[in-house]
């Protein structure tokens, strides 16, 4: 059972007010084809956020250990979330994203892998720029411009999507896919801050 536009309509009735979160370039998200979304990584109410502000639906991957929790392994797969192993080559992981992209959905990912402590855009890990090589898909930068404090202000950016086509065409690594990815998000953390 599908539960992604009621958890949706949820989270838009409780954190766009609390947060008063105002959504930057949505116009900018492609319509449609395949996407995929970078996205800063500063709370565990990203993926909410994101899900959110975003105008299609969002697949997330997200990390193994939530689907053992009692509620959200009930939860997570009917919100659009698949598991993926941190730290290993996770085979079904990137056969699930890399499907999902060529198939013209939206797959969510915060390239830093964990969240920033600092609040600071970390270090970009090679995943995102292979998915970004291999998927076949427009990679859409966002910046999530908090602190997530009640009723102060909460920016989320949609940057212009970034096409891999260049880089694909040279065969560009993946450092450099994920490198090119991270600037993106950086510049609208500066721009918009």
């Amino acid at each position: 059972m599908n539960l992604y536009p009621l958890g949706k309509a949820l989270c838009t009735a409780v954190l766009k007010p609390f947060y008063r979160i105002k959504v930057i370039g949505q116009e900018n998200f492609p319509k449609e084809q395949g996407v995929l979304l970078c996205t800063n990584h500063i709370d565990n109410l990203d993926p909410p956020v994101v899900g959110l502000t975003a105008p299609r639906p969002v697949h997330f991957m997200a990390k193994e250990e939530l689907f053992q929790l009692p509620v959200l392994k009930a939860v997570l797969p009917n919100v659009n979330a698949f598991p993926v192993k941190r730290g290993l080559s996770d085979r079904q992981a990137i056969r699930k994203a890399l499907e999902l992209l060529r198939s013209g959905q939206v797959v969510g990912m915060f390239p830093e892998g964990t969240r920033s402590k600092t609040g600071e855009l970390g270090k970009g890990l090679t995943g995102a720029g292979f998915f970004a090589l291999k998927g076949d898909a427009l990679v859409m930068p966002c910046a999530i411009i908090g602190p997530y404090r009640p009723f102060k202000q909460l920016k989320v950016v949609y940057g212009e999507p970034i096409d891999m086509t260049p880089m694909r065409e040279r065969k560009a690594s993946a450092e450099e896919a994920t490198e090119a990815i991270m600037d993106a998000i950086q510049m609208l953390i500066e721009k918009n801050s």
